[in-house]
């Protein structure tokens, strides 16, 4: 029984949205649990440090999901060949993919380790990061990045496990880092009073644990892959392949990073208790968010192997079934947070204006959960097949063309003489109207079936 459970999941029989839930499950709780990183994080550092520590932390996000950028379109890219090989029962490329996701891995890793130190800094004076905050934002991504070998290996690993159809294994060892990380965040900041550099070092040991993890799962895998050394190199043919793959995912979560930045600098001008304000509802926002990327992963999987197998009737049938589970799922989780967002809001503070002011941007974000379940699974299913640039595409359109100018447009429109920026309430209608425009615009691009074209 407990050989099974961990066993690699076969999406390319049975009822679709069984392989879809059950695969989903363990994928929610593991991503509920990474979430707990940052909500962890953020709820010591408010009540040990202040609500000042915790916009330095909020401010730091934006420009840490610039710097990783390579590791999503390596992780994307193996994710997608992985389930396609496994789906096609290929043991020597499915082999020589994950080796070569161990060796490019090290390489970004390096490049980030050895370059980050020196451009961060310069970088958070460029988005007018208050002079109050900037020195606790800059130790933090620093040792972020120092350690980032661990946070790295790590997600990717985790993601090669789930493209084999292994979720539960990446969720154990995600719920043995998050147990660490919560206690050495307590030690690092209550007792020792390390402030957000305590915080920053606490993930970075903690991911690090569960990268070692995931490679000992790996090395045990030995009925399905070969781990061994002679794979683990940048061969061309892997190598291009997931970079053609995972490049327009990286380009995405760039360029979705990159309007943030630039949001980012937008809620700057705000003062310290609207970022604040802003740390808390992306953190409930994080928490919200879960079931639809559960879901966009699941489907990419479940795409990829069953697209490998070249069984497309089940594909449409699946991507149907997971959409309109995806849809209920937030609707429902929509309605819990409306009722008892408040309550929520208020673990991360003691500040009543601050938690008035989340749940105000939270009620203007509500209904984009239910828009952004179709544009991550409909995303998911294309992205499982190989047409990575489609949702590539439409994010450069949802956040530069729309949710960028459609901020500063709503900014400049309502500035007065008590309001000099405008009203903050932009920030969170910008990305409200992307997210549903995105959802339909994935939905038409799903329909019109181009994504079938394009498998290994």
């Amino acid at each position: 029984m407990l050989k099974k459970l961990f066993a690699p999941m076969d999406m390319t029989v049975g009822a679709p949205w069984k392989s879809i839930v059950a695969f989903s499950i363990p994928m929610l709780i593991g991503n509920i649990a990474q979430q707990l990183y940052n909500t962890v994080d953020s709820i010591i550092v408010g009540r040990y440090v202040g609500d000042n520590a915790l916009a330095a932390v909020g401010s730091a996000g934006p420009l840490l999901n610039l710097l990783l950028v390579l590791f999503i379109g390596i992780s994307v890219g193996a994710g997608i060949m992985v389930s396609q090989h496994f789906g096609a029962k290929r043991r020597e490329e499915l082999s020589g993919t994950i080796g070569c996701c161990v060796a490019l891995t090290a390489i970004a890793s390096l490049i980030l380790m050895v370059g980050s130190p020196w451009i961060v800094r310069p970088i958070l004076k460029l988005l007018n990061t208050p002079d109050t905050i900037i020195d606790w934002c800059t130790s933090y991504l620093i040792i972020l990045m120092v350690g980032i070998a661990g946070m790295a290996y790590y997600n990717i690993l985790s993601g090669i496990l789930r493209g084999m159809g292994d979720s539960v294994s990446a969720l154990l060892y995600l719920m043995v880092a998050t147990i660490l990380n919560i206690i050495l965040d307590l030690v690092f900041v209550a007792v020792f009073e390390m402030g957000v550099a305590g915080v920053a070092l606490a993930t970075s040991i903690a991911q690090a644990v569960s990268a070692v993890l995931c490679f000992w799962r790996l090395a045990h895998m030995k009925d399905v892959f070969d781990f061994k050394l002679h794979y683990m190199k940048l061969d061309r043919k892997h190598s291009m392949t997931i970079i053609r793959l995972g490049l327009p995912s990286g380009l995405t979560q760039a360029i979705f990073s990159m309007a943030m930045i630039i949001v980012q600098s937008l809620t700057n001008s705000f003062g310290e208790a609207f970022i604040a304000a802003n740390v808390i509802v992306m953190r409930v926002d994080g928490f919200a968010m879960m079931p639809n990327f559960s879901f966009g992963t699941a489907m990419t999987t479940y795409a990829g192997q069953n697209v490998g197998a070249r069984k497309y009737d089940r594909v449409t049938e699946g991507a149907k079934q997971g959409t309109l589970i995806a849809m209920a799922v937030s609707a429902s989780i929509t309605v819990v947070l409306l009722t008892f967002g408040k309550y929520l809001m208020g673990i991360f503070t003691e500040t009543a204006e601050l938690v008035d002011l989340s749940m105000r941007m939270m009620w203007i974000l509500a209904v984009g959960y239910i828009a952004m379940a179709v544009t991550q699974s409909l995303s998911g299913v294309m992205r499982g097949a190989g047409d990575t640039m489609t949702p590539m595409w439409i994010s450069l359109i949802t956040t530069v063309v729309i949710r960028v100018p459609v901020a500063y447009g709503i900014s400049w429109l309502t500035r007065t003489p008590e309001l000099p920026n405008g009203r903050c309430e932009c920030v969170f209608i910008s990305l409200l109207c992307s997210w549903v425009l995105g959802a339909i615009i994935t939905a038409i691009f799903y329909r019109r079936g181009k994504w079938k074209d394009k498998a290994i």
